[in-house]
């Protein structure tokens, strides 16, 4: 790369500059260069982007499914030909390792989908005599999508291709964090045939263009990604304004639950997968593990070894499966749950050493806290980071208490090879994803993925996605000469 990549927005099919040219540096967080000057939107460009989107609105939700369809089969074909070129702005951006992308595959298979199966369904009703009623699904209008950083390609496919599919015109608000892979995907919009306004995509800091997309009158849904205390306030935005329909995929504290006749290879091996993955940066990772005792230490024994064997390093190496954090301030973040964690744990195992002071890497070798207080700091709160807790249990009815005392409901799991304690188990535990004899990542394209409690609100999927995108309406025909049912 020569030089730092300079960002702009895209708004009504150009890319702009700032309103007033106003830029935000972006660092990487394995070497501490400059990489990016990317444009920071004012609110007169999310005025400008809404007022694009409300523009193209009627024609764009007069087009047909088949016609609304054909430029996301290009998006798809697009983000798996320049895969290489996604992943490195990634790791430049945020420090995810090239070797773990999956996000273009994730990404075209909702660009895909979305793309042939955008044929929403109302019903009729002849019970009422005289009347033949409908029901219709139509698209809201404009629709604000908010991503966050830790894979900003998923999440611009999972809410963008169903949002459009329905007919709706959407303004992205991406994360400062990593702007990179949304600003490539924005130069190939036009290309690939929407027409201007459709998806307009804005960079920039929660507190001016975040805010300002959560209170716009214009937006009539909101679809967001990020922390508990972010979706709060855009939330309570939301009830301050027009009532918007706000979707939110929110923090978790997920707990994996360990039972003594588990597989305990698989178990440590895709536990200690699911925490370290990204950096533990993702949010349905398991930060609390619960081991039945008689087992504790071959779990633990096990799990350490795979963490130790994580390859940390440059996020643009091959050989690398674990990048540093996202930036200072995660990494500070992290740093002081670890500081808080070696003062609450009853005991400390560090899977390497501690990195050099000289380096300029933002990376954090995978902490273990055992024997915790389950209402200690890193029992309740979310890191965000290779950090987790592996606690004890001795009955199935405490494993389940521990396991849901906490606000968040995202994802939970359990191994076990008793089928009967699985189901029982899986009903009891309070969360919107629960895995058997797997963990996170894991999951289904087809089944509906959100969380309970403060988790979020809604629920995502190819099936269940565009529901949040379409509003409803009650027709009522009255025609002579019709019975009831």
């Amino acid at each position: 790369m020569k030089g730092p990549i300079e960002t702009q927005l895209f708004i009504n099919n150009k890319l702009v500059p700032a309103s007033d040219n106003a830029t935000f540096e972006l660092f990487s967080p394995h070497t501490g260069d400059l990489v990016a000057k990317v444009a920071e939107a004012t609110l007169d460009d999310v005025n400008t982007a809404v007022d694009a989107a409300q523009a193209a609105f009627p024609a764009w939700s007069a087009l047909s499914p088949q016609q609304r369809g054909a430029p996301l089969k290009k998006m798809g074909e697009l983000v798996v030909s320049e895969k290489d070129e996604l992943a490195q702005l990634d790791a430049i951006a945020m420090g995810r390792p090239v070797s773990t992308y999956i996000d273009s595959h994730y990404a075209a298979t909702h660009f895909n989908y979305f793309a042939e199966a955008a044929y929403p369904q109302g019903h009729t009703s002849l019970n009422t005599p005289g009347f033949l009623n409908m029901s219709l699904r139509q698209p809201f209008g404009v629709v604000a999508i908010i991503i966050p950083w830790n894979a900003p390609l998923v999440f611009f496919s999972k809410k963008v291709a169903p949002a459009v599919a329905a007919g709706n015109c959407v303004v992205v608000k991406t994360s400062e964090k990593a702007p990179l892979t949304p600003w490539k995907v924005s130069q190939w919009i036009e290309k690939c045939g929407f027409p201007p306004g459709v998806i307009n995509v804005l960079s920039g800091h929660g507190q001016v263009s975040g805010q300002a997309l959560a209170e716009h009158m214009k937006i009539r849904a909101l679809s967001f990604t990020g922390s508990t205390r972010t979706g709060r306030a855009i939330q309570i935005a939301s009830a301050k304004s027009n009532l918007k329909k706000v979707v939110f995929e929110l923090g978790g504290k997920s707990p994996a639950l360990i039972f003594d006749d588990a597989d305990i290879e698989q178990a440590a091996k895709e536990t200690e997968n699911s925490i370290n993955w990204n950096s533990g940066q993702t949010c349905m990772a398991n930060s609390r593990i619960y081991v039945q005792a008689s087992i504790k230490d071959k779990f633990i024994e096990a799990f350490s070894k795979h963490a130790r064997s994580r390859k940390l390093g440059d996020p643009t190496s091959k050989e690398t499966n674990h990048g540093p954090q996202a930036d200072k301030v995660q990494h500070e973040t992290v740093k002081k749950y670890i500081v808080i964690g070696k003062q609450e744990a009853g005991s400390t195992i560090d899977t390497g050493a501690e990195a050099n002071s000289d380096s300029k890497s933002l990376l954090v070798h995978p902490v273990i806290f055992t024997d915790v207080a389950e209402d200690s700091r890193i029992a309740k709160e979310e890191i965000f980071g290779p950090v987790v807790l592996i606690n004890t249990f001795t009955t199935e009815e405490e494993a389940i208490q521990k396991a849901n005392d906490t606000e968040f409901g995202l994802y939970a799991a359990l191994y076990t090879k008793d089928l009967e304690r699985a189901v029982r188990v899986g009903k009891k535990l309070e969360s919107g994803m629960v895995g058997i004899n797997c963990t996170s990542p894991t999951g289904c394209w087809d089944l509906p993925f959100g969380g309970w409690k403060g988790s979020g609100t809604g629920r995502e999927s190819l099936l269940d996605s565009m529901d949040h995108y379409l509003e409803q309406k009650s027709l009522y025909v009255r025609v002579s000469g019709i019975g009831g049912l």
